[in-house]
């Protein structure tokens, strides 16, 4: 019996949500711990993007009411105090209930109850953090955890355990298998200098205000394809501006622009440069897909993640650093016209950023679930 058949008969709680990032990465494991014929139930808030992701994926969905600490007000911590208990005592019953051979959890506030109740129940956990700097939920149960995956080495200096195993995130194995002709005859494209730029899935507005006032100097002038993911919320907006300085972008072949796109793969593996956000899932498919990257980290989030995790591509030489108060029409076009007019510097920020991608995170993370399961 090989590895990869050795999940047969075994049952695995998956549990991370309220972002992509956290759920993405679990979906992966869950996806290939299930090819691997085990069962796997997935843990998490009913009222976050996790539930409608997992029921599409048609996994088990095991509820549990949780949302983020509070800041400043004493009741309210404690009320989320008393929330977190109860869902730590739910996640319990479920262990008792299911009987996982192991928890997996990807870091956030929705993985902290099953984990904190595997804990309790002396079950076997792993933890996996996708940021350079590990979230609260990982610091604190990392210590008990039977393993650690870390998405950046440099994060392992901040776990308490000396299980840590540098896997990077769990990817779709498409970026790896895609080429970047194949992506650009999907999207229609012809073979030559692409831009990609995205703010996530709902969008970045100073990344998108920056971009409608440069895309027909990118295209006419530099003869630059671009791919525009505005946000789902954003589209209309960006729509009116650009008429208003570009009334004839539709016509445009250079130009493809929606509010998302469902396959970041094929659209990642088509460009050269990305102008992006610096969330790790992001930073990940970056690298697998070998694009040099202009990073505009979102200033408010969690713990300052994005800033550390594009101050750590930047310190590789794997991309261009702009803060979001900085971002404007004329600090875009500098970036995207240095790199266009320094090729061998978008080369080597290309090789560089390739040289981190790790294809395998999805394999190495179930391959140890599977060990940790037999403790």
């Amino acid at each position: 019996m090989t590895e990869k058949d050795s999940a047969e008969q075994k049952t695995f709680f998956i549990t991370g949500g309220g972002t992509g990032g956290h759920i993405y990465p679990a979906i992966a494991v869950a996806d290939e711990l299930c090819a691997r014929k085990a069962k796997v139930f997935y843990v998490g808030n009913p009222k976050n993007l996790e539930f409608d992701i997992v029921k599409q994926k048609g996994y088990d969905f095991l509820p549990v009411n949780v949302h983020g600490m509070p800041r400043g007000a004493k009741l309210a911590l404690v009320k989320w105090m008393f929330e977190l208990g109860l869902a730590v005592l739910k996640s319990a019953g479920y262990i008792l209930k299911y009987k996982p051979d192991a928890v997996f959890g990807t870091g956030g506030y929705v993985s902290a109850p099953a984990l904190f109740a595997a804990k309790l129940t002396k079950t076997p956990y792993m933890l996996h953090d996708c940021d350079a700097k590990p979230g609260l939920v990982t610091r604190k149960l990392s210590a008990g955890a039977n393993c650690v995956s870390l998405a950046f080495d440099c994060a392992s200096k901040e776990i308490p355990n000396k299980n840590c195993l540098i896997n990077g995130n769990p990817i779709r194995k498409t970026f790896k298998s895609l080429s970047k002709e194949e992506a650009r005859r999907s999207l229609g494209l012809d073979d030559k200098l692409t831009l990609c730029i995205m703010g996530g899935s709902q969008g970045a507005r100073s990344i998108n205000d920056a971009a409608v006032e440069v895309l027909k100097k990118f295209s006419k002038e530099y003869d630059l394809q671009v791919i525009f993911q505005t946000g789902k919320k954003n589209f209309e907006r960006v729509i009116e501006q650009l008429l208003k300085v570009y009334p004839d972008y539709a016509n445009d072949k250079n130009l493809i622009i929606k509010p998302y796109f469902d396959d970041m793969v094929t659209v990642l593996k088509a460009s050269d440069i990305a102008v992006s956000r610096s969330g790790s899932l992001s930073l990940s498919e970056l690298s697998a897909s070998g694009t040099a990257s202009i990073l505009v980290p979102y200033p408010h989030a969690a713990a300052d993640h994005q800033r550390k995790n594009a101050k750590y591509m930047q310190e590789k030489s794997a991309a261009l650093y702009l803060e979001d108060a900085d971002t404007n029409s004329q600090t875009l076009s500098e970036l995207v016209s240095y790199l266009l007019e320094n090729r061998e510097e978008l080369k080597r920020l290309k090789q560089n950023a390739l040289s981190l991608a790790k294809y395998d995170a999805v394999d190495l993370i179930s391959d140890k679930l599977i060990e940790i399961s037999k403790a």
